[in-house]
């Protein structure tokens, strides 16, 4: 089986003119693994409690980020990797000041994410 070289321009994948934002579903250009680009200069702001059912590996590329993975905190800025296991609730958050920017690769062909704070999903 041959596979062909893809390439992508920051339009397919990026939703921000200036920061590094955006998601490329591996589906997409037909291989397992999903990237998302994520990036605020709001300290105290990312994302929200929630699960995968594949392993996530976060690198943190500008700033500081507070790391919940299950019951661990981690500090981590700019150039350390951390890995959030299957099925183990995790967030973050920038720690400022100014921006933080991480490239989170989902260890699947799609994105598939349960968010875990929403009252709808935790009421019962």
């Amino acid at each position: 089986m041959s596979r062909k070289p893809v390439h992508l321009t920051r339009s397919d994948w990026a939703s921000d003119d200036r920061l590094w934002k955006g998601v490329l579903q591996g589906r997409d250009i037909g291989t397992g693994v999903t990237v998302i680009f994520y990036a605020t200069e709001k300290t105290g702001v990312g994302p929200r409690w929630h699960v995968h059912p594949y392993d996530e590996i976060f690198i943190v590329r500008t700033g500081r980020a507070l790391f919940t993975i299950g019951d661990t905190k981690l500090e981590a800025s700019a150039g350390e990797i951390l890995l959030g296991p299957a099925d183990i609730p995790h967030k973050y958050e920038n720690l400022g000041p100014g921006l933080l920017e991480t490239t989170d690769i989902h260890v699947s062909d799609r994105w598939i994410q349960t968010d875990l704070d929403d009252p709808e999903l935790t009421a019962s």
